[in-house]
């Protein structure tokens, strides 16, 4: 789930159906390297020069961090073994030929695989779907494992291979155990890459999975009573997408279960949920009204607040889909409406303060007055690692990104928004609406990117890492 910043803390994560304990003051340097490595950021090239170096070193005079930081945090429950490679070869080594692309909220074949892959590989979004067939899932997981150039990530149930993957400083609690690992298979596309009549506008990557574990959330309730031992300042939860894979009333139960959960986690203990893609309208406008109120804190993409708005019946729902770059105006009238609707107030019993919206080219971090502090560093510090991590490397390299975003906008399509441009030597546009601050940056997107998966992660726990939340909520 979530890649966290070791120097500052010791870390607790419960995996799925498993919890792992990390008490070093540094994170372990082997196992967990390869998934961030990248967050060890320093200083972005200094001077004047191109827009882009011009906003690395404004980002760097920007992000400094919070006077009060987190000491301990707990992370859950999504996790699996990732198996990354690239989704036009294994198509190809499935024998797969390339059709016109068709997007499937579950996938029951081959042929369904290679509809919806080419379906997002066209639009250049990330995706990820249920994948039902366990025996042709196996084969296909197989012959990925086994594929020339296939990495494997740390991830998650802990099984074999993910106990393996673990570093030795890592505790995994007898009851986390389980015979089989759950693999993800992650099929990553480069841009201008084409598949038959169709050509990625972006560099992404599309998941799909059988993973029965993750999707009843096995072990939510094993991480919840851990906490009481462990004390955490922050909970970052995760999964609540793969129960797509389970059936209505298991989905309404195991719901109802989940924040039962979270409501036991104690009082005080700011909570993170981070969304990822989903097809499933009326668990997703469950999601909005049961679990939301029950949450501090939001992570999210266009995709998927496209989606929230569409089942929850919010603003701008009539879009079908994003058309190019998603509109600051369109974003910014749905985060204000989750917040207004959803948030935290003096009349409605909601713990939601904060939203961390990131997109391709621009991120905004929208929270509730009051309750949240250093939200300009968090989000300029998210914007950064976007790009490093992309990049694989320590810093930005100004030579291999590019501004993409918009340099003026519309803060509002409600007729409530102002006009603002974008200065590069500025790059945090702040405006406020109703009790609610928006903190807007670029991005620097790398031009070549070498990774693709868990940019989402690295970007919410950047944010959440120089976010500071006011003791007395």
């Amino acid at each position: 789930m979530a890649l966290w910043r070791g120097s500052a803390y010791a870390g607790f994560l419960a995996l799925a159906v498993g919890c792992v304990f990390l008490l070093e003051p540094q994170l372990p340097s082997s196992a967990l390297r390869s998934l961030w490595s990248s967050l060890q950021l320093g200083p972005a090239l200094p001077g004047p020069g191109s827009p882009e170096r011009r906003l690395a070193a404004a980002w760097d005079a920007l992000i400094v961090r919070p006077a009060r930081r987190w000491r301990r945090v707990a992370v859950g429950v999504n996790a699996c073994v990732d198996v990354v490679l690239s989704g036009v070869k294994l198509l190809q080594a499935l024998g797969l030929n390339p059709g016109n692309g068709k997007d499937h909220s579950i996938l029951h074949t081959k042929n369904d695989l290679e509809e919806a892959f080419g379906h997002f590989l066209g639009k250049g979004a990330a995706a990820e779907r249920f994948f039902s067939d366990k025996d042709a899932f196996s084969d296909i997981a197989q012959i990925a494992s086994e594929f020339p150039g296939a990495q494997v990530l740390l991830c998650g149930p802990v099984g074999p291979k993910l106990h393996e993957l673990l570093d030795d400083n890592v505790f995994v609690p007898p009851e986390s155990l389980q015979e089989v690992d759950e693999f993800h298979l992650i099929l990553e596309y480069q841009v201008e890459e084409q598949w038959g009549q169709l050509t990625a506008p972006h560099a992404n990557r599309f998941i799909f999975s059988h993973d029965l574990s993750n999707g009843a959330m096995n072990m939510l309730e094993v991480f919840v009573s851990s906490l009481e031992e462990f004390q955490p300042d922050l909970v970052v939860l995760s999964g609540l997408h793969m129960m797509e894979g389970q059936s209505k009333e298991l989905q309404r139960k195991r719901l109802l279960e989940v924040v039962a959960s979270i409501s036991d986690i104690p009082a005080g203990v700011p909570i993170h949920l981070e969304l990822a893609s989903m097809t499933n309208r009326e668990l997703m406008s469950s999601i909005v009204h049961q679990v939301f109120p029950a949450v501090t804190s939001l992570g999210l993409n266009e995709q998927e607040l496209l989606f929230l708005s569409q089942s929850a019946s919010g603003p701008h729902s009539s879009l079908s889909s994003w058309n190019g770059v998603p509109d600051v105006g369109v974003v910014s009238d749905i985060l204000f409406w989750i917040l207004k609707e959803h948030g935290k107030s003096e009349i409605r019993a909601s713990d939601l303060t904060r939203i961390h919206f990131h997109t391709l080219v621009y991120h905004i971090l929208a929270t509730v007055d009051g309750h949240w502090a250093n939200q300009l560093a968090a989000v300029a510090a998210g914007a950064r690692v976007a790009g490093t991590q992309a990049c694989a490397t320590e810093t930005i390299d100004s030579s291999r990104v590019s501004l993409k975003a918009p340099r003026e906008f519309l803060t509002s399509r409600s007729g409530a928004g102002a006009r603002v441009t974008v200065n590069p030597d500025e790059p945090v546009v702040s405006w406020h609406r109703e009790g609610v601050s928006f903190h807007f940056t670029p991005v620097l997107v790398c031009t070549d990117p070498v990774r693709t998966v868990g940019l989402g992660d690295a970007i919410s726990a950047e944010g959440l890492f120089y976010s500071e939340v006011h003791p007395h909520h």
